[in-house]
């Protein structure tokens, strides 16, 4: 008791020497000022769409990202990989969708380099208006999503949107494009899933065969398996094979 008294006495000594040293210390802190005023001039109005404009890109980039990249293909694979090895949430869930998103990134660095050039620097530097820098930015990212949309999702969307029958590419509105392509990217990944499972189901199935004819029928065969199966991913270096072929399949 006497110790925690001594502590206690120490504690309030130090906090006595150092606070009046950060009270003398002058320092301010800036002000923030936020409201709304009365647009006077054409250029106040073109402003305050410009900001609601960008807020609502904002607001809707995580949905862009997760649904007109390649990012859903890539998850989807890398959950795959985890769920096939067993290892419950090794690798948790933020290193999975961290490193999809590096991966998409990665993937679609040369749409939003044309993006750069074609939309947003033209439109920094007041060369084109907001509908052209626009334009210019969806051009690139409906030419990818085009590429790996398969031909019936997109006809099964178009049917059912009960719209006139494109001519051309650019006829086919986005809100047609998006999800066709989000369950031509959930096809493929779940096909690549599936190429994943094989060895792991392999393994599982020596696994229970040799616990059976041993006779050892209350030890699970997970438990057995599991090591063998990351032994042989670490083996065959499995994460660099796996990502290998996300990226060489764009």
């Amino acid at each position: 008791m006497n110790k925690n008294k001594f502590s206690l006495i120490i504690l309030l000594i130090i906090f006595s020497l150092c606070i009046p040293g950060v009270y003398a210390q002058e320092f301010t802190i800036p002000g923030i000022e936020l409201g709304l005023t009365n647009a006077t001039e054409p250029e106040d109005v073109a402003m305050s769409l410009q900001i609601v404009f960008l807020l609502t890109i904002l607001t809707l980039a995580p949905g862009i990202l997760i649904l007109m990249t390649s990012f859903t293909r890539v998850v989807i694979v890398l959950s795959f990989v985890r769920q096939g090895l067993a290892t419950q949430q090794m690798p948790p869930n933020q290193v999975i969708i961290g490193l999809a998103l590096f991966i998409t990134f990665f993937v679609m660095s040369p749409v939003f380099s044309e993006v750069n050039t074609n939309a947003i620097q033209p439109y920094m530097n007041e060369e084109i208006s907001q509908g052209e820098a626009l334009d210019n930015a969806l051009s690139p990212v409906r030419e990818f999503m085009f590429k790996y949309t398969r031909e019936a999702d997109l006809a099964m969307f178009i049917s059912a949107s009960d719209t006139i029958r494109p001519e051309t590419k650019d006829d086919v509105p986005l809100y047609v494009l998006v999800p066709a392509f989000v369950i031509s990217e959930i096809k493929t990944a779940f096909q690549i899933g599936f190429l994943i499972f094989i060895p792991f189901l392999v393994i599982d199935m020596i696994v229970a065969s040799v616990l059976m004819s041993m006779g050892m029928m209350m030890l699970p065969p997970m438990m057995i398996s599991l090591p063998f199966k990351i032994l042989l991913f670490v083996l065959v270096d499995g994460w660099h094979m796996v990502v290998r072929s996300l990226i060489t399949g764009f």
